[in-house]
């Protein structure tokens, strides 16, 4: 693993966990922050392990882009850190392996994008969300993006034209996480999903999150016709071959990857 200033990135057995640690400064995002961020996924998705863990240190998931940095730049300086972070945001979702965001505190503004942006959220119920730029001077717009495809438009207009703070209750329920457990018990929860979403073949589930990201929000006939080729090709790999020889034979497989 990469020696890194702003973050802890730390592998145990097939799951990396990357802890943003920046705990006195709420963990926001500043650029140094989003690059360290960057490079950690990029190398993380170049390894064999099978599940990354987005964490934070301290009292706060993230509380957003690290206004101290922003109010320093000018034009061509905020649309730069803008790109870099929508680079990691995309990074999250190309990366192979499955993404879990476990969150606790608060996530704001591109800390709750981050949680939009992995393929599975698991919060404490002390968790908060919110897109505070509508009660601000800053608008979230960017981070409103991957938020609109996780929540939909109305409950989006709420969220992002308000600024207010909703609960992990309410989270769950506009579908901006997969499960709300007590603190106390959010690592065992985090564990669990992870251990079940990342069994059986690595390079059929890696092949599988990239054609999902790929077809989300296309027409369905374009949906279909991704899905229809990518599904057709993958019934070749090794993988496929094993689980559908241990189906017919009645037997575990034994993965090949």
């Amino acid at each position: 693993m990469g020696e890194y200033q702003h973050l802890i990135h730390k592998r145990d057995g097939d799951t990396v966990t990357i802890t943003m640690n920046r705990a006195a400064r709420r963990n926001s995002l500043s650029e140094e922050h989003l690059a360290e961020l960057l490079a950690a996924f990029r190398e993380t998705g170049e390894s064999d392990a099978t599940g990354i863990v987005l964490a934070g240190a301290g009292p706060v998931f993230s509380a957003g882009h690290d206004f101290g940095d922003v109010a320093a730049r000018d034009l061509p300086g905020a649309r730069e850190l803008l790109r870099l972070c929508t680079e990691l945001m995309r990074a999250i979702q190309s990366v192979p392996q499955v993404v879990i965001a476990r969150v606790h505190g608060l996530a704001t503004a591109a800390g709750c994008q981050l949680v939009a942006s992995c393929d599975l959220a698991i919060a404490a119920e002390s968790a908060g969300f919110a897109l505070p730029g509508g009660k601000g001077g800053w608008f979230c717009h960017t981070p409103a993006v991957p938020v609109a495809r996780a929540i939909g438009r109305k409950r989006l207009m709420e969220l992002a034209l308000t600024g207010d703070v909703v609960d992990a209750a309410t989270a769950l329920d506009w579908g901006l996480v997969n499960r709300v457990v007590p603190d106390d018990e959010l690592d065992d929860a985090v564990a669990d999903l992870l251990a079940r979403a990342t069994r059986g073949s690595r390079a059929s589930k890696a092949l599988g999150k990239q054609t999902l990201y790929a077809q989300l929000d296309r027409p369905e006939a374009d949906a279909y016709a991704i899905a229809l080729e990518v599904m057709a090709a993958a019934s070749q790999l090794p993988g496929a071959k094993e689980g559908m020889a241990a189906f017919l034979e009645k037997r575990q497989p034994v993965w090949p990857d």
